[in-house]
């Protein structure tokens, strides 16, 4: 039997035969940053005064929505400027090669996932994606850690947080609104799905396991008011914001404390799951 933790593609079926029932809304988060992901992943837009940043393309199946999702927010998909990603899996690239012929975008990905690509293609996870036509991207920029990506006066830096893949990338960025400024972080990637025995056993990345705590350790102090996931469970973006449309003035998504609380989360599934394995406790 399959671990509790190895992603089921099965389990999504009803989110590739009907996509259009996890629609969201677009909103602005805070400042310059919204959201114009789905009800299962995360993707951000940063308006600029040289053009847009988009940060993740979600799965193939759901292109239409996030196109539709930058018009409804007031911006024109050919604006995008740079396409960034967090890690190198088809949930995350599902559009970039359409976005990227529409705007002429330059696309940004770790070094390590970019090598993947060429070496490994099947760790993207392709054959999960219940979709006949995808393709690998070639990036533009192959993110090393420290990297610092400016448009207009928008900046974001890069942090290499390996575990998830080898290439996933944190992403820090500054945001003011009205003379108040705060961090927003977005953690690459914190699934256990391609970390659990099953997923090490049959792809042999067990290596994988070697840098998993010490990347959720690297940025566990980071000064983060504002938590992105790039999955919308990981953040509880959709309960959130529920609650912005009811009370405006009291945006729920600034929260010095929650940060921390996020990493630490994930290193206690993890343990739990070596828990687990070392007592047999995943087979289900």
């Amino acid at each position: 039997m399959p671990s509790k933790y190895l992603f089921q593609a099965k389990n999504h079926e009803h989110f590739y035969k009907y996509p259009e029932e996890y629609y969201v809304k677009p909103f602005r988060i805070f400042s310059n940053l919204y959201f114009v992901g789905n009800k299962d992943v995360g993707s951000y837009l940063l308006d600029t005064e040289e053009g847009l940043i988009l940060i993740d393309t979600t799965y193939p199946t759901t292109r239409a929505l996030l196109i539709q999702s930058i018009w409804e927010a007031g911006f024109n998909p050919k604006n995008i400027r740079y396409i960034l990603h967090t890690h190198g899996h088809f949930d995350h690239f599902g559009a970039t090669k359409l976005l990227q012929s529409l705007s002429g975008a330059k696309t940004f990905l770790g070094g390590e996932d970019a090598k993947m690509f060429r070496e490994r293609p099947e760790l993207a996870l392709i054959e999960d994606a219940h979709y006949t036509f995808l393709d690998l991207f070639e990036p533009d920029v192959m993110l090393q850690d420290g990297d610092i990506i400016r448009l207009g006066s928008t900046k974001i830096r890069a942090v290499s947080t390996p575990g998830h893949t080898m290439g996933v990338f944190s992403y820090f960025m500054e945001l003011t609104e009205n003379g108040e400024t705060h961090l927003a972080g977005l953690y690459g990637g914190i699934g256990l799905n391609t970390l659990c025995r099953d997923s090490v056993e049959k792809s042999g990345t067990g290596y994988l396991r070697d840098y998993y705590l010490a990347s959720l350790e690297k940025v566990r102090t980071e000064p983060v008011d504002i938590v992105l996931g790039n999955h919308t469970a990981q953040n509880k973006t959709l309960e959130k914001y529920e609650l912005l449309q009811k009370n405006p003035g009291n945006n729920p998504f600034i929260n010095p404390k929650e940060w921390v609380q996020f990493p630490d989360g994930a290193k206690a599934l993890y343990c739990q799951m070596l828990e687990d394995e070392h007592f047999g406790a995943d087979q289900i």
